[in-house]
């Protein structure tokens, strides 16, 4: 419980930040960032990824971070789709020419794999 809420909080504030700073493009110094409740639990859910950050630790960090970003993408789009169903999904990547399915927008690839090794890191014995 203690990794899944420490998931949710780093996700949470990570999201925040990224879409601060995406309002800079906007011309919007006000910074405004937001997120979702639906987020949390999502986040949180990488913490499922611990056996297989201990799994892959031998690895170089660029195949590791690859990995992750494609298990983030996988389940980006798995709760998209459950999300988008419900008309409950906080995200729509139908504008950039990148998306999947308008859930996943494979441009965010380099995003998701440095919040890959950053879990990665947070999940580890030593921080634990």
């Amino acid at each position: 419980m203690k990794k899944f809420l420490k998931c949710g909080l780093l996700g949470w504030c990570l999201e925040i930040i990224f879409t601060a700073f995406s309002s800079l493009k906007k011309r919007d110094m006000r910074l405004l960032g937001k997120t979702s409740l639906w987020m949390f639990p999502i986040y949180g859910s990488v913490c499922l990824l611990g056996p297989l950050f201990k799994s892959l630790k031998s690895l170089p960090s660029y195949v590791r971070g690859s990995i992750y970003a494609l298990c983030i993408f996988m389940g980006e789009y798995l709760t998209g789709n459950f999300l988008k169903t419900h008309r409950l999904c906080p995200w729509n990547y139908e504008r950039s020419r990148w998306h999947i399915g308008k859930v996943v927008r494979l441009d965010y690839f380099p995003v998701w794999f440095l919040a890959g090794l950053l879990f990665e890191r947070l999940l580890s014995d030593k921080a634990s």
